[in-house]
């Protein structure tokens, strides 16, 4: 039986984690715009939300979204915090370019100096579990686990598989052996080499995992008198680690999507095949 409107879920989506593996997934050389730049994350990010949208039939749509000239306070604790990272300009030049594409639909895009997309899904989270709200959460990153709740859901991509995990706080406990709550405590503990968070020296998975379940926060770990030499930067790193569920977010009100104005835009692009299936999905 379809789920009245009252029930819907909000879904929110980290739009530069679904851009990136749009992008990465097909050769830019394969969708090219009306003036020869690269189409591929625009194209498979869009089919992807569409897709998302159809399987889920949400309340209302939130994309979330970094800002990568500006730094975060993330980057004023931890200097190195992401560096290395290195962007291919086809895809900074497709990601400058989202926003506004997916806004046309009049879905949700969050986007602010300072923030992280990741930032923005908590936000949003926050707002919509206080309302007594569900949500759904796409996203392939993993500081996202610490959403998890009764009302949230995760959706992780399978890598190869083409589908999406679902990760509830009983999958949480099942893969890191800590609890949603737990797991800023968990990165600050273990690091996370893909955000340069060094963690705590010597600590791997299961020691960190090990050390909440006996301690039940860093918190408690570091007032025990564990890693006093690292307690200032552990404090950091859980303070990175964190999701900022006060991120300003835009009103979030019940929408369908108008995917018609989308194919327009995909059109204007040169991007066919996507307009057409938008097109599709925009006749009542």
């Amino acid at each position: 039986m379809k789920r009245s409107a009252a029930r819907q879920p909000l879904l929110v989506v980290d739009g530069d984690s679904f851009a990136h593996r749009a992008f990465h997934a097909v050769p830019s050389s394969a969708f090219r715009r009306v003036d020869g730049a690269a189409g591929n994350a625009v194209s498979g990010f869009v089919s992807m939300l569409l897709r998302l949208w159809e399987a889920e039939q949400p309340r209302a749509v939130v994309v979330g979204w970094d800002t990568l000239d500006a730094p975060t306070y993330r980057t004023r604790l931890l200097p190195g915090y992401q560096s290395g990272r290195e962007f291919d300009p086809e895809l900074v030049e497709q990601l400058e370019r989202l926003p506004a594409l997916v806004s046309s639909t009049g879905i949700v895009c969050a986007k602010g100096a300072g923030y992280e997309a990741d930032d923005f899904l908590a936000a949003a989270v926050a707002q919509e579990e206080a309302a007594g709200g569900t949500s759904l959460v796409a996203t392939s990153d993993r500081d996202a686990f610490q959403l998890a709740s009764p009302r949230t859901t995760i959706l992780q991509p399978v890598r190869g598989a083409g589908e999406l995990a679902r990760i509830g706080p009983a999958e949480v406990r099942q893969r890191y052996g800590v609890e949603p709550a737990q797991v800023p405590d968990f990165i600050a503990l273990r690091g996370d080499p893909s955000d340069r968070i060094p963690g705590a020296r010597g600590v791997g998975e299961k020691t960190a995992a090990a050390l909440l379940v006996e301690y039940g926060s860093l918190d408690a770990v570091l007032a025990a008198g564990r890693f006093e030499d690292e307690a200032d930067a552990l404090r950091a790193y859980l303070a990175i680690a964190r999701l900022d569920p006060d991120a300003p977010l835009p009103p979030i009100e019940d929408h369908r999507p108008d995917w018609g104005a989308c194919a327009a835009a995909a059109r204007a692009l040169g991007l066919d095949r996507l307009a057409d299936r938008l097109s599709e999905a925009g006749r009542p």
